[in-house]
């Protein structure tokens, strides 16, 4: 049965998207290879406000996320936990065999950039993981202000999640100074999974080059001697780059400010919907999510029965929330190519789909 993902990712995936990928097959060391790699560099450059490359690894972000933790910690890395992926990460990061520290927050908190400067205060760490939008709470932290910390440590070297909001709203990498910029192709970029970018600075490259235990799939300095000849490391997932190409012409045609632009009302549509039936987002409203509205089922709607509902009788479903917040949230996505159009048929069928859905008792 075909139905709508209006989850936080995977998202939908237009057909054109989708055309792209069935193109002929070419050899990942052809010249046909390197031209199409070296054609997209500058506009993933330009999208993530970089003069760094951007190189193409084939896994999900999490690959990229544990490589970056391999390729950059030598002395201790500091975790900036406050949902379900960030707390993974220390998870990663210990299985890595790293010394690890957490900075905890509360569920739905963003990152508190005064408790981040004390902990690096204390000259522990030579690396910091953030995520900047947290999935699984609709948080999104104030990455200016975390940036602005951080330049005050400059033998840290930041790693930072953007899966859930490159392309939602400008992320100045050069000009934030963050060193591993990380993001996937199944959430804003509305692009199957598979693929993962990720941008590394001359200064994570070097501290790269002095690790032992850096690992194969995701070393940065192969990464970059093979990305001086066009090329990737191992065989790329080569029809997800032609989708990402396509992607790219899309949203060069939008123009960035416009594509910035619209995620921007279609989330507050999400939002003064939610607003409206009574219910409240999860995190505090400045720190919502531009990508997704993590709402608090403060209501006591049967969120199963709700998408049961959605999926069966108006082809689309939303997520009845993540982990220990499942059926206390619900999200759902504005990323990627929805329209205003879309968001409103999205509405509509909440609301009809909500008129039958009953609530749990207390």
């Amino acid at each position: 049965m075909s139905y709508k993902l209006f989850i936080p990712g995977p998202i939908a995936v237009s057909e054109k998207t989708l055309r792209a990928m069935a193109q002929p097959m070419i050899g990942h060391r052809s010249t046909d290879f390197v031209a199409l790699y070296q054609s997209i560099q500058p506009e993933l450059q330009a999208l993530a406000y970089t003069k760094d490359p951007v190189f193409l690894a084939t896994n999900s972000a999490w690959g990229s996320m544990e490589g970056a933790i391999r390729n950059v910690v030598k002395k201790k890395v500091l975790n900036c936990m406050n949902g379900a992926f960030s707390d993974k990460w220390f998870d990663v990061a210990q299985r890595c065999g790293k010394q690890a520290g957490a900075l905890k927050s509360e569920w739905g908190q963003p990152v508190d950039p005064e408790a981040l400067r004390k902990e690096l205060s204390t000259g522990q760490y030579d690396a910091v993981t953030i995520i900047h939008n947290e999935t699984s709470t609709g948080t999104m932290s104030d990455l200016t202000a975390i940036a602005a910390v951080l330049r005050e440590f400059p033998d840290v070297i930041s790693i930072v999640d953007t899966v859930s909001s490159f392309t939602v709203l400008p992320i100045k990498k050069d000009e934030l100074g963050i060193d591993v910029l990380i993001t996937g192709s199944q959430k804003a970029f509305a692009l199957p999974p598979g693929l993962s970018l990720l941008s590394v600075s001359k200064r994570a490259l070097d501290r790269a080059a002095t690790q032992t235990d850096r690992g194969y799939y995701v070393d940065f300095v192969e990464f970059q001697k093979n990305h001086e000849a066009g090329m990737t490391p191992s065989t790329p997932v080569i029809p997800l780059i032609y989708a990402l190409k396509s992607k790219l012409e899309d949203i060069k045609a939008e123009g960035l400010d416009n594509r910035f632009a619209r995620h921007a009302q279609l989330n507050k549509m999400v939002r003064d919907w939610g607003f409206s039936k009574g219910f409240k987002l999860f995190p505090q409203e400045k720190y919502g999510s531009l990508a997704l509205n993590c709402f608090a089922n403060n209501l006591n709607y049967d969120l199963a029965a709700l998408n049961k509902t959605l999926k069966s009788k108006h082809k689309l479903v939303i997520d009845g929330g993540y982990g220990k917040l499942k059926g206390k949230t619900f999200r759902i996505s504005n990323m990627g190519d929805e329209t205003v159009d879309t968001i409103k048929s999205l509405i509509a069928s909440l609301d009809a789909a909500l008129a039958e859905t009953p609530k749990l008792a207390s």
